[in-house]
Parts: structure tokens; sequence; C-alpha cells
């Protein structure tokens, strides 16, 4: 293992650190609290929105068209798509599974967490490959200091990102009545693959960049495709004191990630 591939597994492994933290969050919610649920689900909404755009859409458009061949706008349109499909066949096979287990409302709960885990993981998934790429291009002769301190700066741009990820998939869980320290697991899991991804991505670098367009555009398309058909319904019910309380809570977390995707690069 070379120097870059030992740097993106220490970076990935880092992002995870950080995704771990934010499910520590669930740690400090002492009793569930309706409002405070539905605000965090809001929360988690708006992290998935502008995640998706921000840090899947933008970046697989601009590294589509720099690659050439394909016209940028048919690989992220086809990989939007896909991951929304994925996402939707995998809804119905949860539901076909649940129906024979569970019953309905305890089915219907155990299918919105799993998508919720399954979606915010696959996001992962092009992030670690976001931070392998990186600096697995430093071993291809791209190895000025501010090549790596570019390298260094998208870890840690993703490190960031990731603590609001880690509890937009354990507090969810907390909210569906899982123990406190099941939600931290489950959540911190989620981030388990980037270290993973990272060091494919240094090893097999060029071929990666090829395939990273797709894969960010399909990852954005299974997390608009959970927020928008599962997380914003449920954190906008039993809201006729507060209407707009969930609302905020979506408001947030988009700006905050945008911020955090903004000002990081």
């Amino acid at each position: 293992m070379n120097i870059y591939v030992s740097a993106a597994l220490v970076a990935t492994l880092g992002t995870w650190f950080l995704t771990a933290l934010g499910a520590a969050t669930v740690f400090f919610i002492k009793k569930p609290d309706l409002k405070l649920m539905n605000v965090m689900l809001g929360f988690a909404s708006g992290v998935m929105i502008a995640a998706s755009f921000w840090s899947l859409l933008q970046p697989a458009v601009e590294r589509a068209a720099a690659a050439g061949g394909v016209p940028p706008y048919l690989v992220v349109t086809a990989g939007f798509l896909f991951g929304a499909a994925f996402m939707w066949a995998t809804d119905k096979a949860v539901t076909r599974a649940k129906k024979t287990k569970d019953p309905p409302s305890d089915g219907r709960r155990g299918k919105r967490t799993l998508m919720l885990v399954l979606s915010i993981t696959l996001h992962n998934i092009p992030e670690g490959l976001a931070v392998g790429v990186a600096f697995g291009a430093l071993t291809r002769g791209v190895s000025a200091p501010e090549a790596f301190m570019g390298a260094v700066t998208v870890a840690v741009g993703i490190g960031l990102q990731n603590f609001p990820e880690g509890a937009a998939v354990a507090v969810p869980l907390r909210r569906e009545g899982k123990s406190r320290l099941k939600s931290f697991l489950i959540g911190q899991a989620s981030g388990l693959v980037e270290p993973a991804a990272g060091v494919a991505g240094a090893i097999l670098v060029s071929a990666v960049e090829q395939a990273l367009p797709f894969i960010l555009s399909l990852a954005a398309g299974a997390m608009i495709l959970v927020a928008v058909h599962e997380l914003i319904p449920e954190c906008q019910k039993n809201q006729s004191k507060n209407p707009y309380l969930a609302t905020m809570g979506i408001v947030a977390g988009f700006a905050l990630m945008m911020l955090l995707d903004v000002m990081l690069g």
C-alpha cells in the first residue's frame, strides 16, 4: 500500500469518525419529543436534498463535462433516474417482505428505516470514492503541495458534512423506537463504506474517475426519492399547533449543508 493509498484510508477513517460523532447525538436526547423529532427529521430532509445537489449532482456534471465523450446531461440524468428507480424497487421489495412478517404499522416503520439507511449509505460510497480519487491522483504526477492540500480539503469538507448525515440516520431511528445504542451503531455504520470506497478509489483512480459522475448522480436520485417520499411527509405529521416547525428544520438542514459545501468546496 503506497503512501497516497494510506493517506486515503486515514482520511476516510476520519470522515467515518465524524459520521459516528453525528450519530452520537442520540445519546444527548433523553426522551423522544415529537416536536424535536419533527424538526430533526425535517433537518435530515434538508441535509439530504442539499447534499444531493451540492455534493453529488453538481460535481457529477463537472466531472462528466471534463471527461468528454457522452454528454454530461445524459450521464447525470441516467444516473439520477437509476438511483431513484433503485430505491423505488427497494421500497417495493421491503414492503412485500414486511407484509408477511410484521403488523402493518411495524412494517411501515421498518421499510422507512431501511430506505433511510440505504440511501445515506449509498450516498457515502461516492463521497469515499471522491476522497480516494483526490489522493490517488497524487500518484499520477499531480504531487504539488497545492494538490495535496486540495485532497485534504476534500476530505475535511466531506467529513464535516458527515456529521449532520450521521444524525440524519440515527435520530429518525430513535424516533422509530430503537434504543440509543442501536440507533448510534446503525448511524455510524452508514459511514463505514467510506474507508473501503476511499481505498478502492485511490487504487483504481483512472477507472473510478470515468464512472464517478454516474455513481454520484445515482446516489442523488436515491436520496431525493427518500427525502421527498418518506422523510418530508413524516416530519409534517401532527403539526396543527406549529405548522412551520418541521419546515424550518428542512430549511436549516438545507442551509447548513449548502454552507459547508460552498465554503469548503
